[in-house]
């Protein structure tokens, strides 16, 4: 009997030897395998790095056109970014067209393999160092931590928002792209019909050329790679124009692109980034080069991109953030509790607030409300304001900085304006002044509870770390609430009851719904987008993809060698002289209406009125 399970043992090894084998000549023969290549990270992520620090950090330096590169989390100078000008994005345009042509012809292999590349190179450390560097196992570095740090260096977040809000979602893209990219856009067969049955139809979805994407500064590396991936897999070119919030991190970001296409054998310049200021944009916006723009950014901002865009008619995806709702029903069970009040602080305040899909309202119903506030007060009180970079800090850091401060005294004056209506306030609702980092950029993570739909906060997107409470007396109540604004973006609903839970998903007015979690459609590349003012278009998923290629529907025949359309003589133009001819053209062309589409009468009738009887 033992030596019966020694062999069964053997045999699993021998088996499980074979398998890893094949599976290891599989992947070295694999046309898609990815490439190993290295970007070059930039000196300020040396922990020894130390900035100096700005008396008054701000974008603009006086006297120059440059944008002043900084961290808004310590005030430290990153450097100064040229800023481009038209004749630089007509440069930057003409190379991006002229790999483009090449780039059109490549197959979906080819694209898989680059996107491979990359996604090695960001999820896994797969950036290859020169040989003469070679130690042991530093062949790997660890690119997680290093985006994350150019990510927090940039964007003030922490560590922990980069990883989340940054990496994962950057992975997931990629991932998805290479796993159902091709599906999306493969030629699809479409359905005839009886009079045409002799006719085989197709869509299919071929690359637009050059297209343009304006990003927001609150996830410089995940905002600036997202539209990369979904342009250059759809045989497109792409021009990039990030913040100047975050115009240090974008030539870094661009590179682990740029270099993957190199790796792969194709050529840098079908993706370009560029950085310029508010007043050149509406060169690269309303350029005749440009087939198609995705905007992600602010409604006024939206307003004059549109204007722009459409004076060459180019099409515009908008995303313009939103008042997010989060519902909490009544039937929440005790035990779920903890895990949704979780899920509400990580929703809250990622990324300090500066999220476009962050939880800015949470909505609770008379049982749970006020079980809410006893939960979270303590916890946010002791929410830890700081740089995610500082080596020397004694406590994890909980909340990053905000991308500025320009916007703190509107905020103040929120929260004040909400508490004189009868709102009350349980902790922050004022700037942070950091001991570490007075140049900093910080708000005091807040609690701002009683808040009612009238009062302005409630109505207006802050971007910042405030947990706002409303109260709801009913699930009807709670559904008129979330969708009293004028946002539409995503929302969340948690509870027990299937009817409640549908019918919130039905009738709240929103783009995005995740059903007892947070923000999870992002996470496997849903279509992503809003209606009423968070704007209107989607990235992400197949309907992303397909958005920005020319859908182009094929009409074939099925049988070219036996029938073909052919015009009857009686509606052949020009028409007989002869005395009806005009009557006879009539009957047929309603006969072969009502061959096509009539009932079996009607049918009848309409084979007589073709053939003339």
């Amino acid at each position: 009997m033992e030596h019966v399970r020694g062999l069964e043992i053997y045999g699993i090894i021998i088996a499980s030897f074979l398998t890893l084998l094949l599976a290891f000549l599989f992947f070295r023969n694999d046309p898609e395998r990815p490439v190993p290549y290295h970007v070059p990270p930039p000196e300020q992520c040396s922990e020894e790095w130390k900035g100096e620090v700005l008396e008054s950090p701000s974008l603009k330096v006086p006297g120059s056109s440059a944008i002043q590169g900084y961290c808004p989390a310590t005030g430290a100078s990153l450097g100064l970014i040229n800023p481009s000008t038209p004749d630089g994005i007509d440069r930057v345009i003409a190379k991006a067209k002229e790999a483009q042509v090449e780039w059109a012809k490549t197959t979906f292999a080819q694209r898989r393999k680059v996107l491979k590349t990359m996604l090695k190179c960001v999820a896994q450390g797969f950036f290859h160092i020169p040989s003469q560097g070679l130690k042991k196992r530093e062949f790997v570095l660890e690119n997680q931590e290093t985006i994350a740090r150019v990510a927090c260096l940039d964007s003030g977040k922490t560590r922990i928002d980069a990883s989340f809000g940054e990496i994962l979602v950057t992975a997931e893209k990629l991932k998805w792209t290479i796993e159902h990219g091709e599906e999306a856009l493969k030629p699809e067969p479409r359905p005839t019909n009886f009079l045409m049955m002799y006719k085989v139809n197709e869509v299919r979805w071929e690359p637009l050329g050059i297209v343009a994407a304006c990003v927001s500064w609150n996830y410089p590396f995940h905002n600036l790679l997202g539209p990369i991936i979904s342009s250059i897999f759809a045989g497109n070119g792409i021009i990039v124009k990030g913040s100047e919030a975050t115009a240090w991190s974008s030539a870094y970001f661009t590179r682990i692109a740029t270099s993957a296409l190199t790796a792969c054998g194709h050529s840098p310049n079908l993706v370009q980034s560029i950085i310029c200021w508010p007043s050149v944009a509406p060169y690269l916006t309303s350029h005749p080069s440009i087939a198609h723009l995705t905007f992600i950014g602010s409604r006024p901002v939206a307003h004059a991109v549109c204007v722009s865009a459409a004076k060459t008619l180019t099409p515009v995806c908008v995303e313009l953030g939103g008042k997010d709702a989060a519902i909490i029903l009544d039937d929440v069970p005790d035990s779920d509790f903890q895990r949704i009040a979780s899920i509400l602080m990580r929703g809250v305040f990622q990324s300090a607030g500066q999220n476009c899909i962050g939880i800015e309202r949470v909505i609770a119903l008379p049982r749970v409300y006020a079980k809410l506030i006893t939960h979270l007060k303590p916890l946010i009180r002791a929410l830890r304001p700081g740089s995610a970079l500082d080596a020397d800090s004694a406590y994890p850091i909980d909340v990053g900085a905000s991308i500025s401060d320009v916007n703190f005294s509107n905020l103040e004056q929120l929260i004040e304006e909400a508490v004189a209506q009868g709102a009350t306030l349980l902790a922050g609702g004022k700037r942070y002044t950091h001991p570490m980092f007075p140049k900093g950029h910080y708000f005091s993570p807040t609690l701002l509870v009683d808040v009612t739909p009238n009062m302005r906060i409630a109505r207006t997107e802050l971007f910042a770390p405030i947990f706002v409470l409303m109260r709801a007396s009913t699930v009807s109540d709670a559904i008129s609430m979330a969708n009293s604004t004028e946002y539409g973006l995503g929302a969340s609903v948690f509870g027990t009851s299937t009817a409640d839970l549908e019918r919130v998903v039905s009738e709240v007015q929103a783009g995005m719904v995740s059903v007892n979690d947070f923000a999870v459609y992002y996470a496997v590349q849903l279509p992503f987008g809003g209606v009423k003012g968070s704007g209107y278009g989607r990235f992400a998923g197949r309907e992303g993809l397909r958005a920005i290629c020319n859908t182009k529907a094929v009409c074939r025949d099925r049988w070219p060698r036996l029938v073909k359309t052919s015009i009857p003589k009686p509606l052949d133009l020009p028409f007989s002289g002869k005395e009806g001819a005009e009557e006879r053209a009539w009957r047929m062309a309603s006969g072969v209406v009502k061959l096509g589409y009539g009932d079996l009468r009607g049918k009848i009738a309409g084979l007589r009125g073709i053939l003339g009887v």
